[in-house]
């Protein structure tokens, strides 16, 4: 990339140009929820930059990371380029800390966040973090409500609740706060919970027993403050082989005060916290109270309004009139908790890069 040529004659050389550089092998800790594309989504940018993968995927998606490694094998990658390490979490510091490996990229929880950037900063190493999320769904009054309605309930309950970019927190305006909770209460209530091969089903189980628990204790804590739950807010009666799975109730949770640990933490399962707002100003606020800024939804068709959500929402992304998604083409992470540096888009390929300035002096006697 050439420099503007005003900057180029002020520096006193005949050109600059900027060049992208690898860094080398980048490590990438990886989770189960998205096994497929979470790692596609760090590897193509890294990789179109001339970088070495290194995977260490989550312990329980074995098969998934060794088929990405023989995905890029199949498509013609130099041996190398992309490489699966099947180690556990505690092997992960020793990889980081290898003068091999370059820079890491981590996908996560916080606690493993801050376990890898404290690592990878102690060897002065560069990482992109993308960690928890509990992103804000306003809803104001200009919004076409039953669409609001019908997209938060795929927002808050997609891959049964268990995605970092969820809508978790719905902040709605007091004008139309009863029509969508009303609403939206009566289709999170009406959702099918069971076998998640059956076509009819809407919400299957939490991947893990503890996921359940950890979700059973936020509800729990929240009802015995005060919260009402509008729906759900248990463990749901299936039949046969079913009662044995780790399945959660779809749960509309009202009543929030920030005392309950809900308000502050991730709900990674099929559980909506619905607050109620009288203003913007009381929107804005009660959306940027999060330790997290991953993304957001707007529902509002007042233009003065969208200016005000762009200007002031900590989040890495604002949606507006629809729900969020990671696009190939557009950079995607978070700010505060929810981590740092870009994924996907041109940001994405630039992150694992050494920006380099190439500066080329005058010719003696040049422009006489």
């Amino acid at each position: 990339m050439e420099l503007p040529a005003l900057a180029v004659a002020d520096s006193g050389a005949s050109a600059v140009r900027v060049h992208y550089r690898p860094l080398g092998p980048v490590l990438a800790v990886m989770p189960w929820n998205f096994p497929l594309w979470q790692v596609v989504r760090f590897a193509a940018p890294a990789l179109m930059a001339g970088n070495v993968g290194l995977l260490k995927h989550a312990s329980n998606v074995p098969q998934t990371a060794l088929y990405l490694e023989d995905l890029f094998r199949r498509a013609g990658y130099p041996e190398g380029c992309f490489q699966t390490l099947l180690i556990g979490s505690g092997a992960v510091e020793s990889v980081l800390r290898d003068p091999r490996v370059a820079a890491a990229t981590l996908t996560g929880s916080e606690p493993a966040g801050r376990s890898v950037a404290a690592v990878a900063g102690d060897e002065v190493k560069k990482t992109v973090l993308e960690l928890g999320g509990s992103d804000p769904y306003v809803v104001m009054p200009s919004a076409d409500v039953a669409r609001a309605v019908r997209t938060a309930v795929t927002a808050r309950v997609q891959n049964n609740g268990q995605s970092c970019i969820a809508a978790k927190r719905f902040i709605v305006h007091a004008d139309v706060f009863e029509t969508f909770l009303e609403r939206f209460t009566a289709r999170m209530d009406g959702l099918a919970v069971g076998d998640p091969l059956d076509e009819t089903v809407d919400v299957g189980p939490l991947a893990t027993e503890q996921g359940r628990a950890d979700v059973e204790e936020l509800v729990d804590d929240a009802v015995r403050l005060g919260a009402v739950a509008r729906c759900g807010g248990g463990r749901p009666a299936l039949p046969g082989r079913l009662a044995d799975g780790w399945f959660y109730e779809p749960t509309v949770l009202t009543d929030i005060t920030p005392e309950m640990r809900i308000h502050r933490e991730e709900a990674f399962g099929p559980v909506a916290t619905v607050y109620r707002v009288e203003d913007l100003d009381e929107a804005v606020a009660l959306a940027n109270d999060t330790p997290f800024g991953l993304s957001s939804n707007v529902w509002t068709r007042d233009e003065a309004e969208q200016r005000r959500f762009v200007r002031d929402l900590e989040a890495g992304g604002v949606f507006f009139n629809g729900m969020t998604a990671s696009h190939p083409a557009f950079p995607f992470g978070g700010v505060k908790r929810s981590g740092y540096g870009r994924e996907l888009s041109g940001h994405g390929i630039r992150e694992f890069c050494n920006v380099t300035t190439v500066w080329y002096g005058a010719e003696p006697g040049a422009g006489g």
